[in-house]
């Protein structure tokens, strides 16, 4: 009888780690998540203590393992995910210098546009690295570093994003993948290797980054340390993975073009996976590598898709309503009809990233009269996130010439129907979730690494063991009102964009 392979996928999210043992059909055996903390010393810091990572990582991938009860010699690879663009600096003996540095710290801003400078403009920059410097990127933050605690980086020998310090922790080796390395703002997207030309011109040495693979090659394999840690078989293989915003869509299915993906979390994401590379020319997008050889990825981050829904609850239900105030506002947003009797939503709470990056934008209720209620208030926020959503959709569809087919959505927004529908309506477009989508890159990382140590050929097979759990088709009827009401959405950034900067100024004074 056929011994039955196993294969895990380990997500080292921001607020947590996330571990998933997946079978042969792609089935979920089980599941474990484990938190810690995010510290924020500064006003626009936000740091983590790796030794955290590593406490969260053994513990889930041991409460895995026990809940599961399978023979770990059934184990034939580990895959990686984890949130992207951090910076984990170690010196010559590979101890960590200090706290990580994450994605969303926003203290490098300056080496940022120092960065632009340094190379000659955003179009020489896009000419290298086919993507915008922003400052959550890894290269920024190399820069800050240089600059405000040389006596760390002066000792540091090698800069790992954060899934990496992992791989180093359970292999012993330094790795990374073409995937997440596109997000450091050190690669050459187009080549799939670092970029030297750039490298050289901020003063980093290529040796103190690590050696780069495709998303499914192994890395290294468990020592002998790891697995009496984690309980993992010594020699097990650990494939490469991916970057968090990259392998979740993978594990969606986002490895063709044609098929957009839409991921509604705290934030939101537009992502498409690109047969061939395509130029950013505007560098409005984000286009990395994907998770397999000779296929690429185009991404848009909005700040505000999920969040723009939490902020509305907070304001008009209590902290003690209880675990049914989504499905409550879902009821009351469905009692207004589509295009919520006229009033628009612009969800720039955070100000934007994408396709605005404008910290100054603002969220803004426009249409306002005195016959809205509560219920057109809360289908303007979901429809807003939407078109906020589509337009990233179009830089997509522009940059890529391909159109779209069907939508994959994912994220806690996902599991509201009405949101479903009000993407189909406003995309004119079959929206589908699939198994698998609910675990995000733990998924990916594990078909990935099925990948990489022969349960599947390609990411294409791969990909086959997803089932649609549910399917949501557009009504033909909402067309025309939503097709208006875009139109009206995509002019008022720029109308508005004066009193954005205006507000910013005044704003400033009350700290």
């Amino acid at each position: 009888m056929k011994r039955k392979k196993y294969v895990l996928g380990v997500d080292l999210g921001t607020s947590s780690c996330k571990s998933i043992l997946i079978d042969e059909t792609g089935q979920v055996i089980a599941d474990a998540t484990v938190g810690y903390p995010v510290y924020m010393p500064q006003a626009n810091w936000v740091e983590q203590d790796p030794a955290d990572w590593e406490k969260a990582v053994t513990l889930s991938i041991r409460q895995v393992l026990s809940k599961s009860n399978i023979d770990t010699g059934q184990l034939v690879g580990i895959g990686l995910s984890g949130q992207m663009h951090g910076l984990v600096a170690l010196d010559a003996q590979g101890r960590v210098l200090r706290p990580a540095i994450l994605w969303n710290d926003q203290r490098s801003a300056d080496q940022c546009q120092r960065i632009i400078e340094m190379v000659g403009g955003k179009e020489n920059l896009i000419e290298m690295i086919n993507n915008d410097m922003l400052p959550g990127y890894t290269a920024s933050k190399i820069l800050w570093l240089a600059e405000n605690e040389p006596y760390i980086y002066d000792k540091a020998c090698m800069f790992l994003n954060p899934k990496d310090y992992i791989r180093y922790k359970l292999t012993g080796s330094f790795a990374t993948d073409v995937s997440d390395a596109s997000g450091t703002g050190l690669f050459d997207v187009k080549r799939r290797c670092w970029s030297e030309g750039l490298l050289s011109i901020l003063g980093i040495q290529r040796q103190y980054l690590p050696q780069c693979f495709e998303s499914p090659e192994i890395t290294g394999y468990i020592t002998e340390t790891a697995c009496e840690c984690t309980g993992l078989p010594k020699g097990l293989p650990v494939v490469a993975g991916g970057g968090d915003a990259v392998i979740q869509t993978t594990g969606t299915g986002l490895v063709k073009e044609g098929v957009l993906g839409i991921i509604i979390g705290t934030a939101g994401i537009v992502a498409m996976g690109l047969d061939s590379y395509k130029f950013n020319r505007r560098g409005a997008l984000q286009i990395f590598c994907n998770n397999y050889p000779g296929t690429w990825h185009a991404m848009g981050v909005t700040l505000s898709a999920g969040a723009s829904l939490e902020w509305f609850k907070n304001i008009l239900y209590d902290q003690n309503f209880g675990g049914t105030v989504y499905k409550d506002m879902d009821k009351l947003a469905a009692d207004s009809p589509a295009g919520s009797n006229g009033l628009i939503f612009l969800p720039y709470l955070f100000g934007e990233r994408c396709p605005y990056a404008d910290p100054s934008a603002k969220g803004t209720f426009i249409g306002l009269t005195y016959k809205h209620q509560k219920s057109d208030m809360i289908r303007a926020v979901l429809e807003g996130v939407v078109f906020s959503l589509k337009q990233v959709a179009d830089l997509i569809t522009e940059c890529s010439d391909v159109p779209i087919s069907e939508i994959r959505t994912s994220g806690g927004g996902s599991k509201s129907e009405l949101w479903r529908q009000i993407q189909a309506d406003v995309f004119q477009l079959p929206v589908r979730t699939v198994s698998g989508g609910e675990h995000g890159g733990a998924y990916g990382a594990a078909l990935i690494a099925g990948v990489g140590c022969g349960i599947w050929p390609d990411v294409f097979e791969a990909v086959k063991v997803l089932k649609i759990e549910t399917e949501t088709m557009p009504n033909k009827k909402n067309k025309e009102l939503y097709d208006s009401l875009y139109s009206v959405y995509k002019n008022m950034y720029s109308m508005l964009k004066p009193a954005f900067d205006s507000l910013s100024n005044v704003t400033n004074l009350f700290g």
